[in-house]
């Protein structure tokens, strides 16, 4: 595992940009190399980045015996549950809202949850960044980011019958989409057993 600072020791501007932009190329080269361990028979590698904006307490910690520089804090505490997360969502690229909303370029975004990570109470908004993908690997984009948008507006609103046709319609742009799948599944979960005070949150229970 790595873990990353943009910013530190001197801020920039666009730090969460640069970070976005690290993590792109990082996955566009994994997916190049994972094209010439295909030709020879080896499995593709995969890989989760979560990127969080927040601040952090950073320097050398430790003991005489052993330092290290490194940071600690919740920002670095979310950006890791983000990072694991990327496997419930079958997602490689996740940003929190904090690092959403500082953002300078224009990226391939969608919004894919509403979350309280394990040890917090307040929900984060959390957001795919959808870069990296070919054709190939995930046709009819933004055509599917623009369903997906909808169905996640029926399913904060608890309307799931319209969610899952929404869900079912970026399917059917893009039959790889997992997370879409996942989210009929949950919807149909939800259907069943209608909860009394819903608002749209996930609650984590694990990191």
């Amino acid at each position: 595992a790595i873990m990353a600072a943009f910013g530190m020791p001197i801020a920039h501007d666009d730090d969460e940009d640069r970070a976005v932009r690290a993590a792109i190329a990082m996955l566009v080269s994994l997916d190049n190399w994972n094209v010439e361990r295909m030709e020879i028979g080896q499995k593709p590698v995969k890989m989760g980045i979560g990127l969080n904006t927040d601040m952090v307490v950073s320097g050398n910690i430790g003991s005489p015996k052993r330092m290290d520089y490194t940071m600690i804090g919740d920002g670095v505490n979310l950006a890791a549950r983000l990072e694991s997360a990327c496997k419930q969502y079958s997602a490689q690229l996740l940003i929190s809202e904090y690092t959403m909303a500082k953002l300078r370029g224009t990226y391939r975004i969608r919004d894919i949850d509403d979350v309280v990570v394990k040890g917090k109470t307040e929900p984060v908004c959390v957001y795919e960044v959808l870069d990296f993908p070919t054709d190939e690997t995930f046709p009819n984009l933004m055509e599917a980011v623009n369903y997906f948008k909808e169905a996640r507006k029926h399913y904060r609103a608890g309307d799931w019958d319209k969610a899952i046709t929404s869900f079912k319609e970026c399917l059917s742009l893009n039959p790889n989409d997992t997370l879409s799948e996942t989210y009929i599944e949950r919807c149909q979960g939800l259907k069943k057993n209608p909860p009394k005070d819903w608002d749209g949150v996930l609650i984590m229970t694990s990191k």
